[in-house]
């Protein structure tokens, strides 16, 4: 089975592995290398888990690259162009 995994690395310079998929599931490791190896072993074991309990896989979450571009000092997604402030976006007007 293949599973999404996201690598972020913290304040300290650890390597934390995140499975979205699998609610809860996050390992971590000094090495991306070693962060890779510990959420396989995560992983597993949370299968492990879940057939002892005779529940399912819960399905894959889709995903798509969504392409943004900033121009000047506002964001275009698609027609609409948004401005920044301190309390996130807001919409400026149409494209």
């Amino acid at each position: 089975m293949l599973f999404r995994v996201i690598f972020e690395q913290d304040e300290d310079g650890v390597f934390v592995a995140k499975c979205p998929t699998l609610p809860g599931c996050i390992s971590q490791g000094k090495t991306h290398k070693q962060a890779l190896a510990n959420i396989k072993d995560a992983i597993s074991g949370y299968l492990a888990s879940l057939k002892k309990h005779t529940e399912p896989i819960p399905p894959s979450i889709q995903e798509e690259l969504v392409e943004v571009r900033l121009v000047g000092d506002a964001l275009r997604i698609g027609g609409w162009k948004f401005g920044f402030r301190y309390d996130g976006l807001f919409p400026v007007n149409e494209v």
